[in-house]
């Protein structure tokens, strides 16, 4: 294992986020006291509770899962996307690293930043709305496992892109609309039957819901089965990025 090589990764990546501390960390920290002081206040002022939690503690880990979701595949795909765009990846292949520590720098750097960040939001929540953490052990394993999974997505969005927009499409368009339907907001118990039965098929859901009973012990699917898809998404994900190094596919061409 080329310790050295997987360092010096993984401290670029982390220098860029100290760089660029405005973008990688107060700005969706801003943006998430926004959602509290909208739905937290505003909204969760005029609704009842959601399987006996506050409404506004009921949304704190779906506003962490959304941002934790979306600066995970930002960071790790951007941090693989730009070596491809200035032509330096063709170093990085040839370093004696194997592609397994070129995967360990980069995803290890944007899954720290991603957990920074969920705890930084994790505190903040704390300033608008007092909640307890039933779970806090199943709560961490929830937030590293999904932070990992997300950035080993980014990695292969940022191999797979070819221009700055492809790097928006799939996380604008698929992976925020995926968030917002899949109970961050809500509970699906709430939906009509058959359109319980559709968000069963958004993975989001299990996410959203493993975290939610890390806090409070409600759910509304079973923590086994939340647990189950996260780490087989990981494992899905895995494969893809293994298929491309194994292939190079938009590496080598």
């Amino acid at each position: 294992m080329n310790v050295y090589g997987i360092r010096a990764i993984y401290r670029f990546e982390m220098a860029r986020m100290f760089r660029t501390l405005l973008q990688s960390l107060v700005t969706p920290v801003l943006t998430t006291s926004l959602y509290f002081i909208v739905f937290g206040s505003a909204i969760g002022s005029r609704m009842t509770e959601i399987d006996g939690v506050a409404y506004a503690a009921f949304i704190v880990p779906g506003l962490i899962m959304l941002s934790l979701l979306t600066e995970s595949i930002f960071n790790a795909s951007f941090g693989i996307y730009m070596p491809k765009f200035s032509g330096t990846v063709y170093e990085l292949l040839s370093a004696p690293l194997s592609p397994l520590e070129i995967i360990i720098g980069y995803v290890g750097a944007a899954a720290t930043k991603s957990l920074i960040l969920g705890v930084v939001i994790l505190v903040t929540a704390r300033l608008f709305v007092p909640f307890e953490i039933e779970h806090p052990f199943v709560m961490l394993a929830f937030l590293v496992l999904t932070a990992l999974s997300f950035c080993l997505f980014g990695f292969a969005i940022g191999v797979w892109a070819d221009g700055f927009e492809r790097l928006q499409i799939i996380p604008m368009m698929i992976v925020m609309p995926l968030t917002f339907l899949g109970g961050s907001f809500y509970s699906i118990s709430m939906l009509p039957e058959f359109w319980q039965k559709v968000s069963l098929f958004n993975p989001v859901v299990y996410l959203v819901n493993g975290f939610r009973w890390s806090f409070f012990g409600v759910a509304d699917v079973a923590v086994g089965v939340s647990l189950g898809i996260t780490i087989g998404f990981m494992a899905l994900c895995i494969a893809i990025i293994w298929w491309m190094f194994r292939t190079g596919y938009k590496l080598k061409s």
